[in-house]
């Protein structure tokens, strides 16, 4: 029996419909009222048929497929649903493979619907012909290449099942021309049944006890929730588990949120640019619980000396993930809400009066977030703290990569989930400024903050059009520094100060944002800084701040790569 077969199917007649609208309906299907993209010759039937949609299907156009990708990355996050973008053939759906990538790496919900060539020109290298599917395969959860409409209907059913259902992640379907076009009565399914392919739900229950005594016995426990923490759902069952066991918690760069940042046992980030204190925690506890983590290279460091007396009890809902890094006394393959429903009411409450004093104390002797002194120019940091207080702690804030990153993800205290969105593991340049645009759909009304620097700005700039043309209130900060930060960071430090290609002769961003038909405000000293993020904030409409920032600030804390949680450097000021 083929996947299709095994499919239930709505009874009764169904009146004939192209190709174009069975994707429509899809979309529809799935309670998603926002697309991005930009359409191409092979793309067009598509779009004629989105064009009878349009009232309850708003399209996005893009300036830059890549940016469709970002947009329905940050849409999708911030609304729990599948982002959606669309391209035409070969340059148009290249230009996606890196949204794709990105996608997959920080496993989000993006099914990508492309263009192809007519069937009859496939093979044949006719303009415009690119293998997407082909492409694609490793950095995808699953793509189709669909030759006949009657396959339509099971297949994007299938694909937003794949991209939502499990460890989420992208899904492409290449349509060739003349599908669009051709038209089908065959219904879509009522369910998906997809054989060898079973989303775990709760944990085994035995491995659950067994979690229960290694926490239960633990001294020194700390939490390290990550990603998966949004994805399930799991804040208020983490939150549960944390203030229940009187359990310390660290977190992920896209953990950030999924505990309440000012809470007393949190203490904050971990990592490469994670504090001081919550590093020195995991090379001194004696169990790390891993809630929706994959103990990346970036969190973890030299592996040796990341809880290296430590039982390791870790959750996760991809069994790929399980003992991949960590040697782990206790795998639980598992949806991490149910998971956690079935262990919190086994874990005892213990003070751990030594262990939660001495991160106390740490946290005191390491403060890690202090801003030094800046007479003469402004810090970075300060615009994120500008922004925290403008804001109240209340908006969605989307970093883009590099030091903006650190910055915005260290100096402004996240109280909920999906309330910081950045680029963790394929760790793109250009993000912010797309992905923007799609939280702020996907959450209308509510403030929404890019942090991003020149250098990440200008590789996807373009889409100040589409800020300005869809009206969308993003209030972008720039922070300014003239150098790709990072790289410049990495060469004074690793390379003896030899700086090439880090140095940025940037335009006049404030100038260039009122070109596009946006608000731009240039911004140099302290007391414009908090003038403008204020009123910025008060503005229903797109702003671009253009902050001039001090030029050679580094992130800190650091631990340098190769080494581990005990080398941590602080800022020697």
């Amino acid at each position: 029996m083929t996947a299709s077969e095994s499919n239930g199917s709505t009874n009764g007649a169904v009146p004939a419909r192209s190709g174009g609208q069975v994707i429509c309906e899809a979309i529809l299907a799935e309670d998603i009222d926002v697309i991005f993209g930009m359409p191409g010759g092979a793309s067009l039937p598509f779009y004629d048929s989105l064009y009878h949609y349009q009232d309850r299907i708003r399209h996005v156009l893009a300036r830059h497929e890549q940016g469709a990708g970002f947009a329905a990355n940050g849409y999708a996050r911030a609304t729990g649903k599948v982002g959606v973008a669309t391209s035409t053939s070969g340059p148009g759906a290249t230009n996606l493979v890196t949204s794709m990538a990105n996608d997959h790496m920080d496993s989000v919900p993006v099914v990508y619907i492309t263009g192809q060539v007519a069937r009859p020109a496939i093979g044949s290298d006719a303009f415009q012909e690119t293998d997407i599917t082909g492409i694609s395969i490793p950095i995808t959860k699953h793509n189709y290449l669909v030759m006949h409409a009657d396959e339509l209907p099971r297949v994007m059913a299938e694909a937003f099942y794949l991209a939502k259902s499990g460890r989420p992640g992208p899904v492409v379907v290449d349509v060739p021309k003349d599908v669009f076009l051709e038209e089908t009565t065959v219904p879509a399914p009522d369910r998906v049944n997809l054989r060898g392919y079973r989303p775990v739900r709760a944990g085994n229950l035995k491995m659950v006890r067994r979690a229960a005594e290694v926490i239960n016995a633990s001294e020194r426990p700390m939490i390290m929730a990550g990603h998966g923490v949004d994805i399930s759902g799991a804040a208020p069952e983490l939150f549960e588990l944390a203030t229940g066991g009187n359990i310390p918690v660290v977190t992920t760069l896209h953990g950030v949120g999924g505990f309440p940042e000012t809470h007393p046992l949190s203490f904050g980030m971990l990592g490469m640019h994670g504090l001081a204190y919550a590093n020195f925690a995991m090379g001194e506890t004696d169990c790390i619980i891993g809630l929706g983590v994959r103990f990346d290279d970036r969190a973890v460091g030299k592996v040796d000396e990341f809880g290296p007396n430590a039982k390791v009890v870790h959750i996760d809902v991809d069994p790929a993930e399980i003992g991949k890094v960590l040697d782990t006394e206790v795998p639980i393959v598992g949806d991490l809400k149910l998971t956690l429903q079935a262990l919190n009411p086994l874990i005892e409450h213990r003070e751990r009066r030594p262990w939660i004093g001495q991160l106390n104390e740490w946290r005191q002797n390491h403060p890690s977030l202090d801003i030094p002194d800046s007479p003469d120019t402004v810090l970075p940091q300060e615009v994120v703290r500008s922004i925290y207080d403008a804001s109240g702690g209340d908006a969605r804030v989307i970093a883009d990569v590099g030091q903006n990153q650190m910055w915005a993800s260290q100096h402004f205290w996240y109280e909920k989930p999906r309330r910081f969105f950045s680029a963790g593991g394929l760790g793109p340049m250009g993000y912010a400024l797309p992905a923007a645009m799609g939280v702020q759909m996907g959450a209308p009304g509510e403030p929404v903050w890019c942090v991003t620097g020149d250098g990440g700005l200008l590789i996807n700039i373009q889409e100040f059009n589409t800020l300005a043309a869809e009206k969308i209130p993003v209030k972008v900060a720039i922070l300014n520094n003239a150098h790709l930060g990072m790289i410049r960071q990495w060469q004074q430090f690793f390379y003896e100060g030899r700086y090439m290609g880090a140095f940025l002769d940037n335009p006049d961003f404030a100038k260039v944002a009122e070109a596009f038909g946006l608000r731009g405000v240039s911004v140099s000293s302290r007391d414009e800084l908090h003038e403008a993020i204020a009123d910025a904030h008060a503005y229903d409409g797109p702003v671009v701040l253009d902050v001039h920032v001090d030029r050679v600030e580094n992130v800190y804390p650091m631990i340098v790569p190769g080494t581990g949680v005990r080398s941590v450097i602080e800022d020697p000021r």
